[in-house]
C-alpha cells in the first residue's frame, strides 16, 4: 500500500480537485483507492457526493482512536474509490492530539492496520503545517505538492520543503518528493510562464512536465458531488488529469506500478 500525502500549506492552490481527480484515474486503472480527507472543511468529501448524514465514521474517529480506518471508510459513486470523510469536529483535532504522547504518528498507526486493503491512499492536508499535516506526512510514503501559478506561490514553497526536511529528519526518512504539479495554469498570463519556468529551474525534474489548466468544469465539478472526469471527462481540466495520473503512475514505487499493469 502506497500513502501518498496532498499538501501545500497555502490554500487554493488545488489539493482537494487533484486529490478527488487523481483518485478518480487511478481508481480507472484497476488500483483500489482510499482517499482521507484530513482538512476540517470536508470538501473532497463534498466533492464526492458524500453528505453529512453520512459521515458517521470521520477522519476524527480515526485518529482519536475511535474507529478504524476500514470501519470509517466509505464507498463513493466511483468504483474502487473509497473515502474516510471529514467533518467540523477535525478542527479542534490539533488542541487534543497535545495530550497524546505519540501525537505524530497517530495516522500513521491507524494505516498500518489496514495495509492490505488498498493499494493506494491519498490524504487531502489541510492548508497549514499544524500537526494534522505532520500526521499526513509521517504516514506518507511520498508528497504530492499541488502549486498555484502566481508570485507568492512560490514563497510557500520553501516554506514546505524546509518542513519536509524536518519531518525526514526527526520522523519520517523515507519520505519523498513524487512531484510538484502546477495548478490554474492560464497560457495567456505571462506571469504563469515566469513562475512556471522559475519553479522547474529551481525544482527541475521534480515537476511534472503536465499542467492543470484553469477551467470552469473543475469549478463546476464538486457541487455536482461529482469527480471533473465523471461531470466531464472530455473538458480540458479532465484530460489533464488523467495525464497527470499517468505522470504519476511512472514514479511510483514498483510494486504498485506492477500492480496498475495487471
Amino acid at each position: 500500500m502506497i500513502v501518498v500525502a496532498i499538501a501545500n500549506q497555502k490554500g487554493g492552490v488545488g489539493k482537494t480537485t487533484s486529490a478527488i481527480n487523481i483518485g478518480t484515474a487511478l481508481a480507472a486503472t484497476g488500483q483500489r483507492v482510499l482517499l482521507i480527507d484530513f482538512d476540517p472543511q470536508g470538501n473532497a468529501s463534498t466533492g464526492l457526493g458524500i453528505g453529512h448524514a453520512q459521515r458517521e465514521r470521520s477522519s476524527y474517529d480515526v485518529l482519536m482512536g475511535e474507529a478504524s480506518v476500514v470501519e470509517a471508510a466509505i464507498p463513493t459513486k466511483v468504483p474502487r474509490l473509497d473515502i474516510v470523510a471529514a467533518t467540523v469536529d477535525l478542527s479542534g483535532a490539533e488542541i487534543e492530539l497535545v495530550e497524546f504522547e505519540a501525537r505524530t504518528h497517530r495516522l500513521d498507526t491507524a494505516l498500518a492496520a489496514v495495509k492490505d486493503q488498498w493499494d493506494i491512499v491519498l490524504i487531502d492536508c489541510p492548508p497549514s503545517l499544524g500537526l494534522l499535516t505532520i500526521n499526513a506526512m509521517v504516514a506518507a510514503d511520498a508528497l504530492f505538492v499541488p502549486l498555484q501559478c502566481e508570485f507568492f506561490a512560490l514563497e510557500g514553497l520553501s516554506q514546505l520543503l524546509s518542513t519536509v526536511e524536518r519531518i525526514r529528519t526527526r520522523f519520517n526518512p523515507g519520505l519523498s518528493i513524487i512531484g510538484v504539479a502546477l495548478t490554474m495554469y492560464d497560457r495567456r498570463n505571462r506571469l504563469t510562464e515566469q513562475v512556471s519556468a522559475d519553479v522547474r529551474a529551481v525544482l527541475g525534474k521534480v515537476v511534472f512536465e503536465t499542467v492543470i489548466p484553469r477551467n470552469v468544469r473543475l469549478s463546476e465539478a464538486p457541487s455536482h458531488g461529482l469527480p471533473a472526469l465523471i461531470y466531464d471527462h472530455r473538458c480540458s481540466g479532465s484530460e489533464a488529469y488523467m495525464a497527470l495520473a499517468r505522470e504519476m503512475i511512472g514514479r511510483l514505487p514498483q510494486a504498485a506500478k506492477t500492480a496498475v499493469a495487471a
